[in-house]
């Protein structure tokens, strides 16, 4: 039987005494981000906590009490797995009934008032300062479902993919938190793209588009010109988000030969606002895809289950919906899993690193698009409209090739059991009409 809180906390809950992931926030009282937990439908207010000892029963993290009153998790993140593990597990003590150190807010009601705060009564910034944040193409499915719009279906996968992540670099300055409004970009796309000679206009954006992505933070510093190895990879990483990576896809189309997306990428990515910290995903392991592919040696994990076992969804509220069909709020247009990946995120930070690449605390590694073999399964519009031949059908007779303004998608994903959940909460963004230029 799973621990249990003297706080209480909703059994469908993402934030159970299973996760207490960490965020950034401010509240009422402080107007200064500063770091929190999440537990139930709560945060709690790890600057004030450490301000009044809440920290005493945890005499190691004595020398490291001021990662906590920074604007950032940076300091904390760069601190290593094993300060992350303890700090999590006492705060999971503190919030058990019964615990050694549940007395410490269980019976100080002022304290507790102090640093819980609902969910609602605060706000949430961004957990880490990103250097740089790079994009991969884990989705084995993805790949080959894209390939296959644009190519023949028996070369949808170029040669190299099962040999290597694959990647590109990333905007890391247009990385938002959940809940910011996305304006619909604007750039050059072909109006008629059969046309001979190939001749672009200047237009917003006509196939807006989602990536349901997971992302993970680094919290481990290499050297340039020393990568890390594969054994050590899984140490450097801090903990996993949700992550939308919005992509105009007919602005991809014009420009991404020969050197691949830039604008049609780079206006705005979307993660959740509470870090998963890795020992908390730690009894939720599974095995990815198969590769079918022998790996060089610098690839090759020692264990098999290296994928995250999360179940993920996608969201679709239109304009409409929100204005006219009350109780119709909310469509799920996708349900797939993390298991759908072929490369982790230690390999991906390997071979990121094996030219000599320096990585900093801080930096974001998407995992690209996930989606399953099935149509309900697929992460992406572009998929599920084959690429906007087809109409996706909604709830009170609206359709979808891509999306609108007023639009918003909500991602979420979690794992464990009914009352003992571990996921992000939302991941969300609203459609903004294009600017005027």
């Amino acid at each position: 039987m799973a621990a249990q809180s003297w706080l209480h906390i909703p059994t469908d809950s993402h934030f159970s005494l299973s996760n207490i992931p960490f965020g950034i926030i401010t509240t009422p009282d402080s107007q200064v981000p500063h770091p929190a937990v999440a537990i139930g439908t709560y945060a709690l207010d790890l600057a004030v906590f450490t301000e009044n000892n809440g920290f005493s029963g945890l005499p190691e993290f004595q020398a490291h009490l001021s990662v906590f009153s920074q604007e950032t998790l940076n300091a904390f993140a760069a601190l290593g797995q094993t300060v992350h593990r303890a700090v999590r597990r006492y705060l999971q003590s503190v919030l058990t009934e019964g615990s050694p150190h549940a007395a410490l807010l269980q019976s100080n009601s002022g304290l507790r008032q102090k640093v819980l705060f609902p969910l609602g009564d605060i706000h949430n910034h961004l957990p880490m300062q990103i250097g740089d944040y790079t994009d991969f193409y884990a989705g084995k499915h993805h790949a080959v479902n894209v390939g296959t719009l644009f190519r023949d279906p028996k070369i949808a996968l170029q040669p190299n993919y099962t040999h290597l992540p694959v990647g590109y670099h990333g905007r890391a300055s247009s990385v938002v938190v959940t809940g910011t409004p996305l304006v619909r970009p604007s750039g050059q796309i072909l109006d008629n793209p059969a046309a001979d000679p190939k001749v672009p206009i200047f237009s917003p954006s006509r196939r807006l588009d989602i990536e349901l992505e997971l992302a993970a933070f680094v919290c481990k510093c290499n050297k340039l010109g020393a990568p890390v190895p594969i054994t050590d990879a899984h140490e450097a990483i801090f903990g996993i988000v949700l992550m939308n990576d919005w992509s105009a896809r007919d602005i991809q189309a014009w420009e991404y030969v020969p050197l691949g997306p830039f604008g049609s990428k780079n206006f705005q990515t979307t993660i959740s606002p509470w870090v998963i910290l890795a020992d908390a995903m730690a009894p939720f392991m599974a095995k990815g895809l198969e590769n079918e592919s022998s790996l060089l040696p610098y690839l090759q994990e020692k264990k098999v289950d290296n994928m995250y076992d999360l179940e993920l969804q996608v969201n679709l509220t239109s304009k409409q919906s929100n204005t006219k069909c009350k109780g119709a709020i909310q469509q799920t247009i996708t349900k797939t899993t993390s298991r759908n990946l072929v490369w982790s995120f230690p390999q991906m930070l390997t071979h990121h690193t094996v030219t000599g690449c320096p990585m900093h605390v801080g930096d974001l590694l998407g995992s690209g698009t996930i989606s399953g073999l099935d149509a309900s399964e697929r992460g992406s519009l572009l998929e599920q409209t084959s690429g906007g031949k087809v109409s996706m059908k909604l709830n009170g007779g609206e359709e979808r090739k891509f999306l609108e303004d007023g639009d918003t998608i909500t991602m979420t994903g979690w794992c464990g059991e009914s009352g003992a959940l571990v996921g992000f909460g939302d991941c969300t963004g609203t459609i903004l009409p294009a600017v005027s230029l």
